[in-house]
């Protein structure tokens, strides 16, 4: 996080605060009473759809790989603080995977080589399967 009013996702995108809605509950699994009472569990919600912070581009992106609403959780700690920066930081990360560039892929060629290995090893294990047959079912 850059400040306490921000949250950065990568150069170029930043969040504020006031556009991602959070809550706590209580937290899953076995733990006891202070499981049972604490409403430490922070699950954070980011509307791409509403947001001012991202350019057209940028939402388009987001709302054709992630959706119009984006969530992230975290309730590894027993400190709501704790886990609200967690699930921040796992917001962001989801965020900036969204807006990833994927590479174009380049198709290639087999190399000349690996095509006659290929052929090689195709001719052997012919061979080899020829050798197992009973003798006079050659055709």
């Amino acid at each position: 996080m850059a400040g306490p009013e921000i949250l950065h996702v990568r150069r170029g995108l930043d969040v504020p605060l006031a556009d991602i809605a959070w809550r706590a509950t209580t937290p899953g699994g076995p733990g006891g009473q202070h499981a049972n009472r604490t409403l430490s569990r922070v699950e954070v919600q980011f509307d791409v759809a509403a947001s001012a912070a991202l350019g057209p581009r940028q939402r388009a992106r987001l709302l054709q790989r992630l959706g119009p609403v984006v969530r992230a959780s975290a309730s590894e700690s027993r400190s709501q603080a704790r886990n609200r920066q967690l699930a921040l930081e796992r917001l962001a990360a989801k965020l900036d995977e969204g807006l990833r560039d994927e590479p174009a892929r380049r198709p290639t060629r087999p190399t000349k080589s690996s095509q006659v290995r290929r052929v090689e090893e195709k001719r052997r294990r012919s061979q080899t399967k020829r050798a197992r047959r009973r003798p006079g079912e050659d055709d």
